[in-house]
């Protein structure tokens, strides 16, 4: 069953009612549910849809090319005529577009643009000289981040200036995730959001039906699971090296957030490290984060922006001893259930920054940026973090918010802490204080709230 992303589908379909030509990227890190979305839209239309070949050579592809194009011409055919060049190819499927509204999908396109260089030139000479005044309607597909932004959008690109629109597909959000599994209450759909950080494709192989922890056992600490491989399967397929990048990763899990205590763990020098971080961002499996409203420097930090990896490098690997021997169960609720909540913490802060970016109604102000803060308390020269800290549209307006993820109400000292690190954060003239707890609030911060001035979400109010 297709979930969501209806906004995506309404854009692709108004686009295709047009019957104009149209140049259509669509990208994002892999299984977030690009081909999911193309195949949606492409339901009861004329549609040539090519997958591009990982491994493949540039007469694996033609070969897989000739035979998209001949399911179309012929779908009964037990066998398809090979073209022989890729001009060919694109040559009938122009002629094949002149009668009517196709639909031509190349998807995993930097597959193809390995195996042969030159076809984004190629299509950029079709693009202006035939297919420009054309219905045909081409969407290039890719889960390589930088390539599909460097190399297809692009200012250096062939293919630079060519598209008439683009999509970028996010992972889906907390609410989003919920819809999959609407019979579960909203801390299980929590969870469930925490350790497959809204891909599509974990929330089925999670496959929840009713018993969390059972699904975790199954699916995560389980050496025949699909996703006790994953973290290892995507790194061998998008890296060179897949051996280093498991090791800076795993030293963020551990603990190490800048870059010089990054490379002290891994034992590589600062130069080829920052690479590699650089690479780890671009995939969406690493962040870089600076304290909001401050520019980056010796502040900046770095920690794992993907929940799936992080759950996973938090859990799986300190416990191989007993995944091996098959004694995981009998550990799960002291190695794993018991440190839940506390590895939610991060996962709640960007549920309550998604709230607050796609869901709040009653703001009566607009967030320019929102994220953490964290800086020294010149009065007690400690460290003071803020969760949540915004900017507004207003000058010398500030969002400050405090995430709660346990099952204890919060008071009234939560709401005085609060003010306390804004005294510190000390940037603006008026605050603006949200409050978003698992576990609800005591009556008497319900009462200092009801002056309108300070906002208390609860979990079931952001489902």
């Amino acid at each position: 069953m297709f979930y969501c992303r209806k906004e995506e589908l309404r854009k692709l379909n108004k686009r295709y009612d047009g019957g104009s030509f149209e140049c259509i990227v669509i990208y994002g890190r892999r299984r977030v549910g690009k081909t999911a979305i193309i195949n949606e839209f492409c339901k009861g239309k004329s549609t040539i849809f090519f997958s591009a070949l990982l491994e493949g050579t540039a007469m694996d592809n033609l070969k897989a090319l000739s035979r998209a194009i001949y399911a179309y011409k012929e779908p009964d055919a037990a066998e398809a005529p090979e073209y022989g060049s890729f001009d060919s190819a694109l040559d009938e499927i122009t002629r094949l577009s002149q009668n009517e509204r196709i639909i031509f999908v190349i998807d995993e396109y930097p597959y193809l643009a390995k195996s042969y260089p030159s076809i984004s030139s190629r299509l950029q000479h079709l693009i202006d000289h035939v297919w420009a005044d054309s219905r045909l309607y081409l969407i290039l597909c890719g889960s390589s981040m930088s390539f599909m932004e460097n190399q297809v959008l692009g200012y250096q690109s062939p293919l630079y200036g060519r598209r008439t629109g683009q999509f970028k597909i996010e992972p889906l959000t907390y609410r989003e995730t919920a819809v999959f599994n609407p019979e579960l209450d909203p801390a299980t759909n929590s969870f469930i959001y925490g350790v497959t950080g809204g891909i599509p494709h974990y929330i089925n192989k999670l496959n929840v039906q009713g018993d969390f922890d059972r699904a975790l056992l199954e699916n995560f600490f389980d050496r025949s699971s699909y996703l006790f491989e994953e973290p290892a399967n995507l790194l061998k397929q998008e890296l060179r090296e897949p051996a280093v990048y498991n090791s800076v990763i795993t030293a963020i899990a551990e603990g190490s957030s800048r870059l010089n205590e990054i490379c002290t763990k891994t034992g590589i020098d600062s130069g080829p490290c920052a690479k590699y971080l650089g690479v780890l961002i671009n995939l969406g499996i690493l962040k870089k984060e600076t304290p909001v409203t401050e520019k980056p420097g010796k502040k900046t930090i770095y920690s794992i922006a993907d929940p799936f990896f992080r759950f996973w490098y938090r859990f799986v690997p300190k416990n191989m001893t007993p995944i091996a021997s098959g004694r995981m169960e009998k550990i799960y609720d002291k190695a794993v259930r018991a440190r839940l909540h506390d590895y939610m913490g991060l996962v709640f802060e960007k549920m309550c920054r998604e709230y607050l970016l796609y869901y709040a109604e009653e703001m009566d102000f607009q967030l320019a940026d929102i994220g953490q803060w964290w800086g020294t308390d010149p009065a007690e020269k400690k460290q003071v973090q803020i969760d949540l800290a915004g900017s507004t549209d207003r000058d010398g307006e500030y969002l400050i918010g405090s995430c709660k993820f346990r099952n204890e109400a919060v008071g009234l000292d939560e709401l005085e802490l609060l003010k306390k690190y804004a005294a510190v954060f000390g940037k603006g003239k008026t605050y603006h204080y949200y409050i978003f707890s698992k576990g609800g609030f005591t009556e008497g911060l319900r009462a200092a709230a009801d002056d309108g001035k300070v906002k208390l979400i609860a979990l079931s109010d952001m489902y």
